[in-house]
């Protein structure tokens, strides 16, 4: 009697253009048909999915326990992509580059929060500084907190980047303030602002765009 060759799963699985996917057959691939188009009746998008709980999530039925922490799982690891720092060097060279780069991760954030980028002579990052965490419209920017790691890393310039958890990236007069103190500071310490993005629900704005960066 000959043997079979053994079947390989290259021969039985056909290759999937998941970038071609909607969102439904997305989480379908995840947790099932059935309970995939049940997460999307409910569901105002993939935003609010970020930002659920597991046992919000669990409670949709049809997903339960095991299947809200394999969503959440998958969301968080394609947070985690999308924000993974660049093999090769990240270079500013429009707003765009920092929009896109922080969009998945900033975009869903439930606080305020304020970061700024540290840059070489030829805009290229080399680090993310966490500067403010809650309600910047509520409290005093303080500019020297805002230069002091790239005071000390001898950063040519910065970029300043936060979100605003509504999903209106639209500047406020407080934000446009704050610009032009941290963008007068920057003159006098030989440090450029580069820009200073604002990011929304898959939208944002360059207050530099805005003539706010001096």
């Amino acid at each position: 009697m000959a043997l079979r060759e053994p079947i390989r799963l290259t021969d039985t699985l056909p290759p999937v253009d998941f970038h071609a996917l909607g969102d439904e057959a997305l989480l379908a691939r995840l947790v099932g048909p059935e309970a995939a188009a049940e997460v999307a009746r409910r569901l105002d998008g993939l935003a609010e999915l970020g930002r659920m709980e597991a046992g919000e999530l669990a409670r949709i039925p049809g997903i339960g326990r095991q299947r809200a922490h394999r969503i959440l799982a998958g969301v968080e690891l394609g947070r985690r992509v999308a924000t993974a720092w660049p093999d090769r060097p990240w270079v500013v060279r429009s707003p765009a580059d920092v929009a896109d780069r922080l969009m998945a991760e900033m975009g869903l954030l439930e606080r305020e929060e304020l970061r700024v980028l540290l840059l070489t002579t030829k805009n290229a990052v080399t680090a993310s500084a966490t500067v403010y965490v809650g309600n910047l419209a509520g409290s005093s920017v303080r500019v020297g907190e805002v230069f002091r790691d790239a005071v000390r890393r001898c950063a040519a310039g910065i970029v300043v980047v936060h979100n605003h958890p509504s999903g209106d990236p639209a500047p406020s007069a407080e934000d446009i303030r704050i610009t032009g103190e941290i963008s007068a500071a920057g003159m006098l310490l030989d440090i450029a602002l580069l820009d200073h993005v604002v990011i929304g629900h898959g939208r944002w704005v360059s207050l530099r765009a805005l003539g706010a960066c001096g």
